[in-house]
């Protein structure tokens, strides 16, 4: 992929995540910092950076290493990108009707599969365990509004 070409997708979901960040609901707890304080950083950090990174690739900048005679790609690069963007396009369909905790161990699997893990029975279990604990400390003990763990409600 062109390093134009990556600038333009790191733009791309930098404007997702803008988009996500502004869904984010508020706290139920009187706070001075609100909970979207810091993901909004962030990602306005990760956009800057995207955005220079843009200008530097369309003024030829950036080094294509793809193009050296011995680099070649490495298997399955396809199909660990499509995983990662499968797991974040999961959450974010599935967070509403299903809870926080499913869609959340779903994205868990795709990056895991993304970094060449295998999906199973051990994989998912690690996904929803580290997704209920997350759920918990910043639904139950932070009280930040993620909606109910699954989607009856607890």
């Amino acid at each position: 992929m062109r390093p134009l070409y990556v600038g333009l997708l790191l733009l791309a979901v930098s404007a997702v995540a803008a988009w996500q960040v502004t869904v984010i609901p508020s706290s139920a707890m009187q706070m001075t910092v609100g909970a979207t304080l810091v993901p909004a950083l962030v990602v306005g950090l990760l956009a800057l950076v995207a955005v220079l990174y843009s200008l530097s690739a369309a003024r030829g900048r950036q080094v294509d290493e793809s193009l050296q005679p011995e680099q070649t790609p490495l298997a399955g690069s396809t199909q660990r990108l499509l995983s990662l963007l499968g797991g974040g396009v999961a959450f974010m369909a599935l967070v509403l009707p299903l809870g926080f905790v499913i869609p959340a161990a779903l994205c868990g699997m795709g990056v895991a599969r993304a970094f060449d893990a295998p999906l199973g029975i051990k994989s998912a279990l690690i996904c929803s365990a580290i997704a209920a604990a997350f759920w918990f400390v910043f639904a139950r003990l932070l009280g930040v509004g993620l909606g109910p763990a699954p989607p009856f409600g607890i």
